[in-house]
């Protein structure tokens, strides 16, 4: 059996992303999510946990992320997790920590239209870019992937049907 290693969460940033260039000129963010969950515990009260989730976005992902979110923007991340392991420096000992490493991120708060009301989900930055690169390649894995991906937009609205008018029994030609 294959094993998978596949995560979706969604949350909360708890702090505003920055933007890294690794030597090579990668651009990287490390983002830090809050996600919660929450279960009625053996005496029927309500337990909440939340957990605080390292994720590590690379290339134009990266960079759309510290563009358009800040600290308590709502998203969901798809993607992989992954081990960090380094020596501590003041104890000598071996340190490790999981991460999720992001093959996508979604922008899901809504934000406002500067002609009032409210406009498109945050995805607009990553159709606005996927159409000037043209038809969209196959996916691809790892930190070369292209720009978060937000929610399709909403189908159009379809079309009112007027009901069908009741037939009037005195219109009927019924040869008797």
């Amino acid at each position: 059996m294959a094993d998978l290693n596949k995560v979706f969460l969604m949350g909360r940033l708890t702090f505003d992303p920055e933007l890294r260039r690794t030597s090579s000129g990668m651009a990287v963010t490390e983002l830090r999510m809050a996600t919660s969950r929450s279960w009625l515990g053996k005496d029927g009260e309500r337990r909440e946990e939340t957990l605080f989730i390292d994720v590590t976005v690379w290339d134009r992902q990266a960079e759309n992320c510290c563009q358009y979110l800040k600290k308590g923007s709502s998203i969901h991340v798809e993607g992989s997790l992954k081990m960090d392991a380094w020596d501590d420096k003041t104890t000598g000992e071996k340190r490790s920590k999981i991460k999720v490493q992001a093959d996508r991120v979604q922008f899901l708060d809504r934000r406002p239209d500067p002609a009032g009301g409210m406009g498109d989900d945050d995805s607009l930055p990553a159709r606005e870019a996927a159409a000037r690169r043209g038809p969209s390649a196959p996916e691809g894995r790892g930190p070369a992937n292209g720009p978060a991906r937000g929610y399709p937009p909403p189908p159009a609205a379809p079309t009112p049907r007027r009901p069908a008018a009741e037939p009037d029994p005195e219109d009927d030609d019924i040869p008797f």
